[in-house]
């Protein structure tokens, strides 16, 4: 569940640190007040867009974080990302004058996208104006879905479905261009059995450029090799003769000047290159191939990859990866021109679809089953006297959404046939009935932490007083938090705050203080008799609270 809110520098609330409990928490305060600010808190930490708007005036930057229990189901998340798994979680949003904004769970930089998935286990938020998106395609659909919990195999279903349409796609455009698809499968296979003939292997060119380099100067090199042995290991003029000369002379006068033993390790050294030179230089001359067949051998292979080269357009050296492009690509033409292969694979993905949509059509006429009688049982409790609830489910062309539409229909009273919601409820009864479905779907949620921002909107009176226990009851199952205007449902809270503004040093600013007894007397009295707070009031007050 939420444990604490923090903010500072959000929008009018400098800064407030809010500490929650389990069971049925209100929030109550004048219009204008600020009490859809923690809504907007909770959603930006919970992965929400930022603004700018959301940093309070003259503030650098707005900060939000919010401290939760961690729930048993999020343990292999959080292990998965590498993140602490103990029993806090602790997520946190800091947005600047930039728009840029920063997230982090655990104290640990992240993504929005991860905030997201979080929110789906830890939040569930219903929001004061769902009972108008009740009306908006595709919402009802949704909804039963969400009760269904089968919002995996609706997913199961659109993947199939996108399947089963790109490989349809795939065999349509082969019917439609079998004749273009053949004249480009013999081009490609011309092309690809030249390369294949001409066989370069990576890396060919640029070893078959050095070799005919170098069996292009033959003479040359085995002419300079020669001259360059003989100045090394010539008898009496030779580099090393000489070396050997030098080196014995100095040798005998050691004994006379210790000094000149670097000047003999170096030569030393020098004469020790010099033979290994005179060594390798008569095993190059030996191995030089002066063979004017494979000179020519050589040409005639470079003569064949130019001519390729320039047949195909490209570089000598690029004619390996062309070969595999025109092979991968012949083998894709091939496929394409496979009409029974095509057929047989969209038939099957045709088949995966239909197998999901029927298992997706049986688990949304169970759904529809269990909520029908339970919203109906509800629309009774929430003065609907007569009125009756169900869910249409008509079969309809296949798409990704499955081979059937979703449509709410509604009895506002006893003795009338059901019909769309659109037609039939008014605002005050779609009112009442969007929160019918929301608790009936909070009552099977999984999440902790319910939120319910002003979903009593457009009800009153003894209804009033029925959606509080409504709510109250649902506390005891999960942690609900509520901002009302109602004074019936903020006296069936089991803790209170109260959401106030002031003016200070020309600015406004909002505070949220949690109410002992006789402040939530006081505040309900407020919300029963506006301006004009009477001791008669005040004594209603305390018996709603006593009740």
């Amino acid at each position: 569940m939420l444990r604490s809110l923090s903010l500072t520098d959000f929008v009018i609330v400098e800064h407030s640190e809010i500490q929650f409990d389990s069971g049925f928490t209100v929030f109550s305060g004048e219009t204008g007040a600020g009490k859809s600010i923690l809504i907007d808190a909770l959603s930006l930490v919970l992965g929400a867009r930022a603004d700018t708007a959301f940093i309070r005036d003259g503030a650098d930057k707005a900060d939000i974080s919010a401290v939760f229990n961690v729930p048993d189901n999020l343990v292999g998340w959080l292990t998965e990302h590498d993140l602490d798994t103990d029993d806090t979680l602790v997520l946190r949003r800091v947005i600047d004058q930039q728009g840029k904004s920063r997230a982090y769970i655990n104290g640990v930089p992240a993504t929005l996208g991860q905030l997201r998935e979080l929110s789906e286990q830890l939040v569930d938020i219903h929001g004061q104006h769902a009972h108008q998106s009740l009306l908006k395609p595709g919402s009802q659909r949704e909804l039963l879905d969400t009760q269904g919990r089968h919002t995996d195999l609706v997913q199961n279903v659109a993947q199939a479905w996108q399947a089963w349409q790109t490989l349809t796609k795939q065999l349509d455009n082969a019917r439609a261009h079998t004749d273009t698809l053949q004249e480009e499968q013999n081009r490609l296979e011309w092309q690809v059995n030249e390369l294949e003939q001409l066989s370069l292997a990576d890396g060919e060119w640029d070893a078959l450029s050095a070799e005919h380099n170098r069996l292009a100067h033959a003479q040359s090199l085995l002419e300079n090799a020669t001259q360059a042995l003989s100045a090394l290991d010539d008898d009496t003029a030779g580099a090393h003769h000489i070396l050997n000369t030098a080196a014995h002379r100095l040798q005998g006068m050691l004994r006379h000047d210790a000094q000149l033993a670097v000047i003999c390790d170096t030569l030393e050294s020098a004469r020790i290159a010099t033979a290994e030179a005179i060594s390798d230089l008569n095993s190059y001359i030996s191995k030089l191939d002066l063979d004017p067949d494979a000179l020519q051998q050589a040409e005639a292979r470079m003569s064949a990859i130019f001519d390729a080269a320039r047949k195909f357009r490209v570089e000598p050296d690029e004619i390996p990866a062309l070969a595999t492009r025109l092979r991968e690509r012949l083998h894709e033409t091939q496929a394409g021109i496979d009409l029974a292969a095509l057929e047989a694979k969209a038939q099957a993905a045709h088949d995966h679809y239909t197998t999901w949509a029927a298992q997706l059509t049986a688990a949304r006429k169970k759904a529809a089953s269990l909520m029908a009688p339970a919203v109906t049982q509800a629309m009774q409790t929430l003065a609907m006297a007569g009125g009756r609830f169900d869910v249409a489910i008509t079969p309809c062309a296949s798409g990704p959404n499955g081979n059937e539409t979703i449509e709410f229909l509604v009895a506002a009273h006893t003795g009338t046939q059901p019909r769309p919601l659109a037609k039939v409820a008014s605002g005050g009864e779609l009112a009442r009935l969007s929160l019918a479905l929301s608790v009936i779907a909070s009552q099977a949620a999984r999440v902790p932490t319910l939120i319910f921002d002003e979903v009593d909107s457009g009800i009153g009176g003894g209804v009033a007083e029925v959606v509080g226990k409504l709510l109250g009851a649902l506390g005891e199952r999960h942690q609900v938090l509520c901002v009302t205007h109602l004074p019936q449902v903020a006296a069936c809270g089991n803790h209170h705050f109260k959401v106030s503004k002031s003016q200070h040093k020309g600015k406004t600013t909002s505070r949220i203080d949690l109410l002992d007894k006789k402040a939530r007397i006081d505040e309900i009295a407020r919300m029963l008799g506006g301006l004009s707070i009477t001791d008669t009031t005040r004594q209603h007050a305390a018996e709603m609270l006593g009740a």
